[in-house]
């Protein structure tokens, strides 16, 4: 993976911390014996014993080592003492650090050679974004300046219009089906002479564009598992649904609520429903067309839906659990728009519904960024995993399954 990043235009190699946890010093050694003209950075988080860790990871190769910016300054100071001994230089990453801009002036008195402003990415699943940050303390010292925390083509042109020197890089090159590619594209947008604008998107439209680019697997998988519907199905094969969840609560064979709540339904909605039966349709062709005047994204129904042959050239998403060609009476009762179990799922008005041919999964409208966020990295991981079983491994060996299993 580093070769083909290197193919791609990288200057630098870092050993992560999580592959540092996992293999030690032998993979700082391993990618210094395969790259001795690259500078390699071993991200260490140095938190204690500055000194001592800083000689392990110059011994194994390291050009560069990181620690942790709210370390205590007697660690920084040791360690810096520690890396002119042997000839290396620190970068400290501000990951977590309460106030940035003044740690990162008090890090730069102490001998720091390179700053690291850092999204970490459990903060970059909740949208946190480091620029405003990354222009202050640019300002703010003198010595080189890095961005790293989910930045891609993009967003590591605009961390360089900014004043940053160093992009780093991970999940969008690491996780690529093609690692040289992915790189060239960030290669080239660092190097743009002209840096286009780039205006972010609300929170809510990010939130919908990357649950329409994920699978419902993908966003199970980044739940731990959890969320997906039981039983529900969809009626129109091949159709993705996202939405925000409008709930009805009814009763085997009255489809009152379930028809009223097309009027309180908007754009972008899923009407979610409750029926309680397989056997009496709630739900039907005259409905469903009533939904596209809506702009409505879907249907989910804990029962049945009938008239499947007109849904299905209508076109709309529509989830249930059975088709069947009989339906109820309209007598009024139950409820729209409070909390529902649909599926074995607990749905509130405005969570967030998810439909494809796997299923139905809802998330919590608390938590939807962050998980549409998690789910594109589980899409992207497994990218990368159907492209190392192309190449020619097996799943077994790319998950070495051996090696981590449970014992």
């Amino acid at each position: 993976m580093a070769r083909e990043a290197v193919e791609g235009g990288a200057n630098w190699i870092e050993a992560g911390t999580p592959l540092i946890k996992s293999e030690g010093m032998n993979a700082i050694r391993q990618l210094k014996k395969e790259f001795p003209e690259h500078t390699i950075l071993a991200d260490m988080k140095i938190a204690d014993t500055g000194a001592f860790e800083v000689e392990m990871a110059a011994k194994a190769g390291a050009d560069v080592v990181m620690l942790l910016g709210n370390a205590d300054d007697s660690t920084v100071q040791d360690a810096v003492r520690s890396a002119r001994k042997y000839g290396v230089r620190l970068m400290a990453d501000l990951i977590i650090v309460e106030d940035p801009v003044k740690r990162a002036q008090e890090l730069e008195t102490m001998g720091i050679d390179y700053i690291n402003m850092h999204a970490g990415i459990d903060q970059q699943m909740t949208g946190k974004d480091p620029t405003p940050l990354l222009e202050r303390i640019i300002q703010a010292v003198d010595i080189p300046v890095a961005a790293a925390g989910g930045l891609d083509a993009v967003t590591s042109a605009q961390a360089v219009k900014a004043g940053a020197s160093i992009v780093i890089v991970g999940g969008n090159i690491t996780q690529s089906d093609n690692v040289t590619e992915s790189a060239r594209k960030i290669r080239e947008s660092v190097d743009a002479t002209e840096i286009p604008e780039f205006k972010r998107q609300t929170l809510e439209k990010e939130t919908r564009r990357l649950f329409s680019e994920v699978s419902t697997p993908n966003i199970t998988d980044a739940m731990h598992r959890k969320g997906a519907m039981k039983n529900i199905r969809s009626m129109v094969d091949g159709k993705k649904m996202v939405g925000t969840a409008v709930t009805v609560q009814t009763f085997e064979g009255d489809w009152a609520k379930s028809v009223e709540a097309i009027e309180v339904a908007g754009e972008g909605d899923v009407i979610v429903i409750y029926n309680g039966s397989p056997h009496i349709a709630p739900w039907g062709g005259l409905a469903t067309l009533s939904c596209l005047n809506k702009g409505i994204a879907g249907i989910v129904i804990d029962g049945a839906v009938r008239d499947i042959d007109e849904i299905r050239n209508i076109g709309l998403p529509v989830f249930a659990t059975s088709n069947v060609p009989n339906a109820g009476d309209p007598k009024g009762f139950g409820e729209i728009n409070a909390t529902i179990n649909c599926g074995t799922q607990v749905v509130n008005p405005g969570d967030y519904i998810i439909g494809d041919d796997n299923g139905v999964v809802v998330v919590q409208k608390e938590r939807a960024y962050e998980i549409a966020r998690r789910a594109k990295e589980v899409e992207k991981n497994e990218k990368r995993l159907y492209e190392e079983i192309k190449r020619g491994s097996t799943l077994s060996e790319v998950l070495k399954l051996k090696k981590w299993e449970k014992m």
